[in-house]
């Protein structure tokens, strides 16, 4: 199985910046899409950005212009570089990794996740 352990949360002002890394062992199958997703407390998980093996990425249009999402393969790491963060972007962020290990079959795995607070 995969095994994803994110990093690089913390504390930060208001307009400030944080890179989150995401660490993946096991099996990586072709057709893998990573992507960040976030939840605040007492609200829903959601999607942040995604990242294509072949570096295609998509975001939530409240990041857009903010965020950037990347990819190194040779590790196995995916990045969510976070600039200009504001208040609304507190919430726990975790990995995921999706992967089809056949046509029809899709899996998708979860880090534990890691806490960004964006407070003055």
């Amino acid at each position: 199985q995969v095994q994803l352990v994110e990093s690089g949360g913390g504390l930060v002002q208001p307009g400030g910046s944080l890179r989150l890394s995401c660490a993946a062992s096991g099996s990586i199958f072709r057709n893998n899409v990573m992507g960040w997703y976030r939840q605040a407390p007492g609200k829903e998980r959601d999607l942040v950005a995604t990242i294509t093996d072949g570096g295609s990425t998509n975001y939530v249009d409240s990041v857009k212009g903010r965020f950037t999402i990347s990819r190194d393969n040779a590790k196995n790491t995916v990045y969510l570089q976070m600039n200009s963060l504001k208040p609304e972007d507190t919430a726990v962020y975790y990995c995921n990794a999706e992967t089809r290990p056949r046509p029809g079959l899709v899996i998708h795995y979860w880090g534990q996740g890691t806490q960004v607070t964006v407070s003055s």
